[in-house]
This record gives structure tokens, C-alpha cells and sequence, in this order.
């Protein structure tokens, strides 16, 4: 019997470390099928020439895409997964106002333009200019907003389960209300703990295979605190830039795409819409999925996915 998708599904994307601001930045990356040749350039095949740099959302990380690197691929779209600065296995400073979505966006600028340029990824020789599409999920959709406002060259943008501003009310703000002055008097330990208490009142939870369990408990403590508090300050303090996003993406032409779960419990698909009509976006929602279409409906989010990114590198 297989399993569901996962952080844990098998793909054959390496794993590889990339130049970041505050040290190595945790990626994992898997060529377009049909680059044939090492320069990366194309064979006759699939490859459409770009690259999609995906972006996790709070407490996530590059596996939260496990699901989509291979798919992706084989579609012939390079990817690149990231760790952000203090998530999971990429280096990240002390200061808490630095996990913000407006500078770690600005952190993502040098990537994406080094991506844009044909570089950016090691051992691997420039070749020459090509699109480079964002895909931030969640509190990685405000970061990809960031980078976008911050200048980066993206040639499309993709906002999955993310918001115009900040976190709604709802369970989710109220976790991030009662985790932050545990983790501060007792540390990450704590959080966990109370994580884990939470988690096992709901049935799915004794349904995920142990190997996952111990995956989410060691990205979660393997996390800078900073990178936690901050992002969670973050979550409930971001303005509405949909406006700035919409003139920016305008002035450059750049398309986007917001899509969500049909179950979504941070952003309503409601607010989603809207803010979908603002930026000029495409909109779509993926059926049987809530806050994670990338793992819980991986197959119908690629649907919409895979024919919106064609269209903008036709």
C-alpha cells in the first residue's frame, strides 16, 4: 500500500547548499528533464528553459515541495526548493525583525538574480539568461512578496495559500499567540512538547507514519528561535501589500498566479480571491486540500500549476 504524499515522499532531487546572507542556505535542487547536456541547455526535449525557486512557509522547509520536485522536472522546469534563513537546515541570524517578510525577501534578491543569470547553483557553469518563477507557500508566499517588492527578477509569481496581509484570526494566530512567551521563558523544547500535545488531539495524527512524525519533531527543533519569533511577529503584523505587489508586477509585466485549498484554515479562500482580483491574477482552487495542496493534494494542485507556468513560458 503507498502512502500519502508527504515531506518524506521519494524524489531524485540532491541536496545542496547554496550562498546566503548569513551562511549556507539548505536547497533542494533537480534539473529539467531533457537538459541532456551539463550547460543546461536544451537537448530537443521539454526543458522550457526556467526555474522554479520554492519558498516554505512558517515552521516548513524545502521538503514541504517533495511532491512537486520530480513533476516538476519532468515537465521540464528546473527546481529549486530552499530552507529560509533559520528554517531547518539553513543558517540564520540572532535578530528577530530579520525573519520579516520584507528582508527576507531582500535576502532572496541576490539568489534570484544569480538564477536569472544562469548561475546560483554550485558546481554547475553559467549559461546564459533565463525566467525564473517564485513559488511561496503560506508565510513564503509574504517572502516571495518581499523579494518581488525588494527588486528580484522574477518572470512569474505564484502565491499558494498565502494572504494579503497578516494572519487572520483563527487557531492558527491563537497557536502563535500561546507558543511565543513559552518559547521565550522555556525554550524550543517546550513548543514541541505543546506542539505535540496539541497535534495528537486530532485523529489524522495517528495516522502519519512514525518516519514523518520524527521528521516534523527534528525540522521543528532543528529551527533558530529567532527564525520562529520573528517569523511569527511576521504573521501577525503584515500590512496589505497587495497594491504595491500589483503595481510592481504591472510596471514589469510579470504574471501571477494565487491558489489555494478548497479547506484553507489561515487566509480564506474568500480573501484569497479577492486578492487574486487586486493583483490581476489568475485564480485557482485545489480541491481536496486545505492549507497544503503541495502535499496533501499534490496531483490537483500541479493541474492548475503545470498549464498556468506553460502559458507564461510559451
Amino acid at each position: 500500500m503507498s502512502l500519502p504524499s508527504s515531506q518524506i515522499s521519494p524524489h531524485r532531487a540532491s541536496r545542496v547548499e547554496l550562498s546566503g546572507r548569513w551562511g549556507p542556505l539548505a536547497a533542494l535542487h533537480r534539473p529539467a528533464r531533457a537538459t541532456g547536456n551539463e550547460d543546461g541547455t536544451d537537448d530537443g526535449g521539454t526543458n522550457l528553459g526556467a526555474v522554479a525557486l520554492l519558498v516554505p512557509g512558517y515552521t516548513g522547509s524545502k521538503e514541504d515541495f517533495a511532491p512537486l520536485l520530480d513533476p516538476l522536472a519532468e515537465a521540464g522546469i528546473e527546481v529549486l526548493a530552499v530552507d529560509l534563513p533559520g528554517q531547518y537546515e539553513s543558517a540564520g541570524p540572532a535578530d528577530e525583525p530579520a525573519y520579516l517578510p520584507g528582508p527576507l525577501g531582500a535576502t532572496l534578491v541576490p539568489l534570484v538574480e544569480a538564477l536569472a543569470g544562469g548561475n546560483g547553483l554550485p558546481g554547475r557553469a553559467a549559461f546564459g539568461p533565463r525566467p525564473v518563477i517564485l513559488v511561496g507557500h503560506s508565510y513564503g508566499g509574504l517572502v516571495a512578496r518581499g523579494a518581488v517588492l525588494a527588486g528580484a527578477p522574477a518572470s512569474g509569481l505564484v502565491l499558494l495559500d498565502s494572504g494579503p496581509g497578516q494572519l487572520p484570526d483563527g487557531e492558527r494566530r491563537q497557536a502563535l499567540e500561546l507558543a511565543e512567551p513559552l518559547l521565550r521563558a522555556q525554550g524550543i523544547e517546550a513548543v514541541q512538547r505543546l506542539r505535540e500535545a496539541r497535534e495528537a488531539a486530532h485523529p489524522r495524527w495517528a495516522r502519519l507514519p512514525l518516519e514523518l512524525k520524527d521528521f516534523y519533531r527534528r525540522r521543528f527543533l532543528a529551527s533558530h528561535p529567532a527564525a520562529l519569533l520573528g517569523m511569527a511577529h511576521g504573521l501577525r503584523s503584515e500590512p496589505d501589500r497587495v497594491e504595491a505587489l500589483a503595481d510592481r508586477l504591472r510596471a514589469r509585466g510579470v504574471p501571477c498566479l494565487v491558489a489555494c485549498g478548497a479547506e484553507d484554515d489561515a487566509w480564506s479562500v474568500a480573501a484569497q480571491r479577492e486578492m487574486a482580483e487586486r493583483l490581476g491574477a489568475d485564480f485557482a482552487v485545489i480541491p481536496g486540500a486545505a492549507h497544503s495542496p503541495n502535499v496533501e493534494n499534490p496531483e490537483g494542485l500541479l493541474a492548475t500549476l503545470l498549464p498556468t507556468l506553460r502559458s507564461w513560458l510559451a
